[in-house]
């Protein structure tokens, strides 16, 4: 993208995310309920953002839909310079698969295939089961399991893992395919306090030791202490940080806005030891 800056045209890489008036509605019989009402966001690579709000106000909708999981909406998505409303289902899935790793609150891991088997699916899904006899992507697969500390494990089941490893390793599936964008669905939401804060560490570690933009959905206080922005979703609308009910508004005069981050400093937390 071309911009101007005092006088001369220079190159401005366009936002990993940018939302531009995007409406969702559901309809139950003859009722309809509009749950995001005009939502605009940008989000630029390598940011670490976080967003709030009360159950049911779309904030997981809005997640969705910027995943490539939900088409159905009014308005535009783009994500890495691609507009997804018009890509073909085709295009769609390998979109996911390819350009987007997901962290669900439920961790969805196979409980018959080992931890290897498990962060290969990706390359499964892609190339079928002979990718699991691929020396480069099982390289790959023993790769994303040492980033979340735990390759010591990888023929274990998922059953012999505690809740807080067996989200590492729903973390390091999501990193298998390089994603440059990693979303993330109350991703502590089934974890104890002690566990959570090894998730968000090893999520704020990945955002800065790669770069990779992170953008997580939370009821979480503390994913929304570390991450660069906080946004909310409130009656349909995203403001910045508190509850527009607080006195927060949106920058330059739109309610559903976003503004610049704010640097918040994150304690480091000691991830747990892999055979516990």
């Amino acid at each position: 993208m071309l911009c101007r800056m005092g006088g001369s045209l220079v190159w401005s890489a366009p936002p990993m995310i940018r939302v531009r008036g995007m409406r969702k509605s559901y309809r139950t019989g003859k009722l309809s309920t509009e749950v995001l009402r005009g939502i605009d966001l940008e989000i630029e690579t390598g940011e670490f953002v976080s967003i709030i709000g009360p159950s049911g106000s779309g904030k997981s909708t809005l997640l969705h839909a910027v995943g490539g999981l939900d088409n159905d909406y009014g308005g535009s998505i783009e994500v890495d310079g691609k507009d997804l409303r018009t890509l073909s289902d085709r295009q769609l899935s390998a979109y996911r698969n390819g350009n987007v790793g997901f962290v669900f609150q439920s961790f969805y891991l196979l409980p018959h295939l080992t931890l290897i088997e498990n962060v290969s699916l990706p390359a499964v899904f892609d190339r079928g089961d002979q990718a699991l006899a691929d020396g480069p992507l099982l390289d790959r697969a023993h790769e994303v399991l040492r980033l979340v500390d735990l390759e010591d494990r990888a023929q274990s089941k998922p059953t012999m893992l505690s809740g807080g490893q067996r989200q590492r390793v729903a973390i390091a599936r999501a990193l298998f395919n390089r994603p440059k964008l990693l979303l993330g669905d109350e991703p502590t939401g089934n974890l104890d306090s002690k566990l959570g804060a090894q998730v968000i560490e090893l999520f704020r570690k990945l955002n800065h030791d790669s770069g990779i933009t992170v953008l997580i959905v939370t009821h979480d206080p503390r994913v929304s202490q570390i991450t660069d922005r906080t946004l909310r979703v409130e009656d349909g609308r995203l403001f910045e940080g508190a509850s527009p009910a607080s006195g927060a508004t949106a920058p330059e005069g739109e309610a559903d806005g976003t503004s610049s981050p704010a640097e918040i400093a994150a304690k480091p937390v000691e991830l747990e030891e892999a055979g516990a």
